[in-house]
């Protein structure tokens, strides 16, 4: 989803330019438009009906590509997740124009100014969108959670669904939510604590206009909704993945942990932004004492996120248990196939292992070449949100030319000093030698250019 939240267009004219620099369609082919009014109207004939389940979904306010319903139910001492994908492989066929086109694009690509979607809207914000009060093919994929938080995937089955109720985040009541919706998120939140999981979601960015003109950066406070609702797909991603390794098969979403170096410069970006991180304590332990709602933490989480070694896909190898480390788990991308190309072909090999059946060789060969395709895409979408966020701090610091900042020394090297400033969350470098990491120096702006993203600082002290 989008890291910045632009509500004062201030960023208009440097997002078009990242936009033409990354060549980000405007529009799709005539072909493929054509070829999606016509998916559009392919009516579900391979789906059991499940319209009586009272399924919800929970997105941002202004969502349409809503990809995930749900509802909850008590099963003795547990509870079963029922989870409803939006079935894009009903609609897409493999080779088709649609198909090709995402191939081509791997991703949605978001951007303050707007998205650059991986299928159309016709398909994407209509006929594949689980919206409210209509009926829609599902994938129903049924995770079973027990008091401790172990997850273990009972059943998939297609299925149409008809959502009843559209909630947002920063609207939704507990009375909205099915029964056990705060009891699931806990079970998979005191699951996560044990497994030493390390997830970080940082909240997003804004862009604030002044009254004297400037712009400042703030954060968007993260809400209690948002962290539960991830916590359903975390359930479902993790328990699809042990059901793909069980049957040896599958498309794996991988992560490292931040290597010794980034946790040295995470230290100092700690110290940079007024943090008490205790020696002895892991990066792990620290980031669970973390709250989103303070600016300076809430930077720090960024600054992590920004430090991973960075995730990437990889199929299913004899002996090799694939792990992402953030999970401290064996994880998939399965619950979001309008906006992942990925999704949907691990979608497909779900529902085939699930019911017994061989994944099919087209799907098969598929998870071979989608790590490739994946990379190109989530590169681009990296690179696209740091000069986004480049360029509003740019914008923030235009018209400051001249002022005096303190900063920490994150790292050193041949090039000059990598600083983190102290009353800002602004990552920049510094030319010169003469400082080592943890060391705070005074540094002075002498530019910062929006339209080139770029902010210059020298050495003050």
């Amino acid at each position: 989803m989008k890291t910045l939240i632009d509500s004062t267009n201030a960023l208009i004219g440097g997002l078009a330019a990242i936009r033409r620099q990354f060549n980000v369609p405007e529009q799709f082919p005539a072909a493929v438009l054509a070829a999606a009014e016509s998916a559009a109207k392919r009516a579900p004939t391979a789906h059991v009906d499940r319209t009586d389940r009272p399924f919800v979904t929970l997105d941002p306010a202004t969502s349409r590509d809503l990809d995930q319903a749900f509802a909850i139910e008590r099963s003795g001492n547990d509870l079963l997740l029922h989870y409803a994908i939006a079935d894009v492989a009903w609609f897409v066929e493999d080779g088709d124009a649609i198909d090709r086109e995402a191939w081509q694009r791997g991703t949605t690509l978001y951007l303050p100014d707007g998205k650059a979607g991986l299928y159309p809207p016709v398909l994407a914000e209509g006929a594949a969108s689980l919206l409210p009060a209509v009926i829609r093919p599902a994938v129903i994929f049924t995770t079973r959670i027990d008091p401790d938080g172990h997850v273990h995937l009972d059943g998939a089955e297609r299925a149409v669904i008809r959502s009843i109720a559209k909630l947002a985040y920063d609207g939704v009541r507990a009375s909205d939510l099915p029964v056990d919706f705060d009891e699931l998120a806990r079970r998979i939140e005191a699951a996560e604590a044990r497994r030493g999981a390390s997830r970080v979601d940082p909240p997003e960015q804004e862009v604030e206009a002044l009254g004297d003109g400037g712009y400042q950066l703030s954060f968007r406070p993260r809400l209690r909704a948002e962290d539960q609702n991830a916590t359903l797909s975390l359930a479902s991603n993790v328990a699809i993945a042990d059901a793909l390794l069980a049957a040896h098969t599958g498309l794996f979403r991988v992560m490292p942990e931040p290597d010794q170096l980034a946790v040295q410069r995470l230290r100092q970006t700690a110290r940079a932004l007024g943090l008490a991180w205790p020696e002895m304590e892991t990066l792990a332990q620290f980031e669970k004492t973390l709250v989103p709602a303070d600016s300076s933490q809430a930077a720090f989480m960024l600054a992590v996120r920004r430090a991973s070694g960075g995730a990437s896909y990889v199929p299913y190898r004899e002996g090799v248990v694939p792990w992402h480390a953030p999970m401290a788990a064996t994880y998939v991308h399965a619950t979001a196939p309008l906006r992942r190309l990925a999704d949907r072909y691990v979608v497909r090999a779900a529902l085939a292992v699930a019911n017994g059946q061989p994944v099919p060789s087209e799907i098969s060969a598929a998870f071979e070449q989608l790590p490739a395709v994946m990379a190109k895409a989530d590169a681009r979408d990296g690179q696209i949100d740091r000069l986004v966020i480049d360029l509003a701090e740019a914008l923030m610091l235009q018209g400051s030319e001249g002022t005096a900042f303190d900063a920490v020394v994150t790292d050193a090297d041949e090039h000059g000093l990598r600083i983190q400033l102290c009353e800002l969350p602004v990552v920049a470098r510094v030319r010169g030698q003469g400082g080592k990491p943890g060391d705070k120096i005074r540094v002075r702006l002498t530019s910062a250019d929006p339209l080139k993203h770029t902010v210059n600082f020298e050495r003050a002290d």
